[in-house]
């Protein structure tokens, strides 16, 4: 497996933007897609040396893991892609490279209702698109398909799968995945519990709830804060006798 850099680092995707990873072989695979910078392309083009790309796998199908398809597409034409903007992927999905690796499709919504993540049965290190990061934690944006109670439900799918590794879409490797994950359940308990304190506060939006709850946040990440703050009031309401 090779790691390639999408090359869109900013706040928003951190400070190495997208991780995307590139399997040479037959056939070829590419998880996730990227942003169509030229520089990525012509990287996995390089990294696989003549070779066309035969299957790119998307996690799921927010932006800066979709963008790159039609410049995929372009620079290959034949290339076929499963998730996200081409045909859906089924759970439980085996993907084999001959002689190299068997990558099982897992379904694991939350923050997205598509997303998915991608088990090698040999080495068991999981390809986890944006379900887990170091470094902070995953927006689940309530307004645009996301679902925390289907997230928690994931985190525990993948915990129970215990993976060697986590190859994550943004930032480092997780070495020690039952502890981060572990460490993402207790992080959503506690703000569950925030937010209900700000509820009883007297805090009345969700922006309100943020203010308090996110002290000093950018504005740039605010909107974000604001969308994960519905998720847990939804996720609260459900729980509710």
């Amino acid at each position: 497996m090779i790691l390639l850099r999408a090359g869109n680092a900013s706040e928003w995707t951190g400070p190495t933007g997208n991780n995307t990873y590139l399997f040479p072989g037959s056939p070829s695979i590419l998880i996730d897609a990227g942003i169509g910078r030229a520089e990525h392309v012509n990287a996995i083009g390089s990294a696989l040396a003549g070779a066309p790309l035969d299957l790119v796998l998307i996690t799921h199908h927010h932006i800066d893991h979709v963008a790159g398809v039609p410049a995929l597409v372009e620079r290959w034409p034949g290339v076929v892609v499963r998730g996200g903007p081409g045909e859906a992927l089924r759970d439980g999905e085996v993907f084999t490279i001959v002689g190299l690796a068997s990558l099982v499709a897992l379904a694991t919504p939350g923050h997205a209702a598509d997303h998915f993540c991608f088990l090698d049965e040999g080495s068991r290190e999981l390809y986890c698109g944006d379900l887990v990061r170091l470094g902070g934690t995953v927006v689940i944006p309530a307004s645009r398909g996301g679902d925390l109670r289907a997230y928690l439900a994931s985190l525990e799918r993948v915990r129970d799968l215990r993976p060697s590794r986590l190859l994550p879409a943004h930032g480092e490797v997780i070495e020690d995945p039952a502890r981060l994950i572990e460490a993402y359940i207790e992080h959503r308990a506690e703000r569950d519990r925030q937010v209900l304190s700000a509820l009883a506060a007297g805090c009345a939006t969700a922006d309100d709830i943020v203010a308090r709850i996110y002290p000093g946040i950018s504005d740039a990440l605010r909107p974000a804060a604001a969308d994960t703050v519905l998720a847990h009031l939804r996720k609260i309401r459900g729980q509710a006798p």
